[in-house]
């Protein structure tokens, strides 16, 4: 093939492939298109389409203002039990995991020469009193110097003050219950050396609890002391038991970090089913409002700096500007704009326009 066919060939190829391009657009500008086939459907107005909607009929309910929030089950108190002195643990009376009693004796370490101490003290103690004795007689007598009988009388009282520190020291060997609770699991075993720093075990009272919880600062003026609170537990069986509680103290300023107030309740906890460290929700009542109208909350359509509701009339979309109340996780209360017994639509609201033919596939 020569040059100049080749040439001829390119331009051949180009020129169809232009007319295809351009055939289409030459034909619709110029010939119309009589069959219709290719001409775009004409776009339908929002009257003349129909949405599927879920509506709602506007009636009184109970409206509740709450202050949800996450808490802790914490002990009414805890301690970690130590010895006072340091020596040789002789003797281990408490069961794990078993509730004790305030004063109760749960471990001793040896005290055999504090013992052998104290009898040699109170050997003592019938020599100097009956010094003091003749003492006191002879100086009835004048027998005696006044200072004569002081000495003797001091000494007496010195032989006394011995035996309460050695009965003092006896008692660092004892480890008692400070008060009345459910004792953990032990860290010694008879025969090993504790001292000061050892901790033998972890004694925890668990009746009353203490229910710890934080609050935004808005809310802060809304809980003080006596103020009552429900808090929720979920139960081995998959439910949620609830219980009712009372606040007793609350923090003297804001967390800076998080800009909270603690706060703490009560639960007496009688019992003793509920174990501290748990997770619960804490639920706190505002304001309960018995005939409130509410709507849900996706319902509501902000525009404009305005609030709008629509309403189901006929099969068409009716929009209603609306003022809100009380707003909960899932519903908000309608002040003013709808009337009771009004269809609310609750679905595909952003879709709605004014006069929308809308068709309800479920109504409350």
């Amino acid at each position: 093939m020569t040059k100049k066919s080749k040439w001829v060939v390119t331009t051949l190829i180009a020129l169809l492939i232009l007319g295809m391009i351009f055939y289409p657009k030459f034909k619709q500008q110029f010939l119309g298109d009589p069959d219709g086939l290719d001409a775009p459907p004409p776009p339908q107005s929002p009257s003349a389409r129909v949405l599927n909607i879920n509506a709602e009929i506007l009636r009184h309910q109970l409206l509740s203002d709450k202050i949800v929030s996450t808490g802790t089950i914490i002990p009414d108190e805890e301690v970690d039990l130590s010895f006072e002195a340091s020596g040789k643990v002789v003797a281990i009376y408490f069961t794990e995991g078993t509730y004790v009693s305030e004063g109760d004796l749960l471990a001793k370490i040896n005290d055999s020469p504090l013992q052998a101490q104290l009898r040699k003290l109170e050997a003592q103690i019938p020599l100097a009193q009956d010094r003091v004795y003749r003492q006191r007689t002879l100086l009835a007598k004048d027998a005696v110097s006044q200072e004569a009988f002081e000495q003797v009388q001091t000494n007496l009282e010195t032989l006394m003050a011995d035996i309460d520190l050695v009965k003092a020291n006896i008692a660092q060997t004892e480890l008692r219950a400070p008060f009345d609770g459910l004792i953990g699991l032990r860290n010694v075993s008879e025969g090993a050396y504790a001292s000061p720093s050892t901790t033998v075990a972890k004694l925890t009272k668990v009746s009353p609890l203490k229910i710890e919880f934080s609050i935004p600062e808005r809310f802060s003026s809304d809980v003080q002391n006596g103020t009552a609170i429900k808090f929720n537990l979920d139960m081995s069986d998959g439910l949620t038991q609830t219980y009712s509680a009372e606040v007793y103290a609350v923090g003297s300023k804001l967390d800076l970090a998080t800009r909270t107030l603690s706060v703490r309740a009560t639960y007496p906890n009688s019992d003793k089913n509920i174990l501290p460290g748990r997770h619960t929700w804490v639920e706190i009542t505002k304001h309960e409002i018995t005939d409130a109208l509410t709507v849900p909350s996706e319902a509501i359509i902000p525009e404009m700096g305005k609030n709008i509701v629509f309403t189901y009339n006929n099969g068409v979309a009716q929009p209603r500007e609306v003022s809100i109340g009380i707003r909960t996780e899932s519903r908000v209360q309608i002040l003013d704009g709808l009337n009771l017994g009004d269809t609310t639509i609750v679905s595909g609201v952003m879709q709605l326009r004014m006069g929308m033919n809308v068709s309800i596939d479920n109504i409350n």
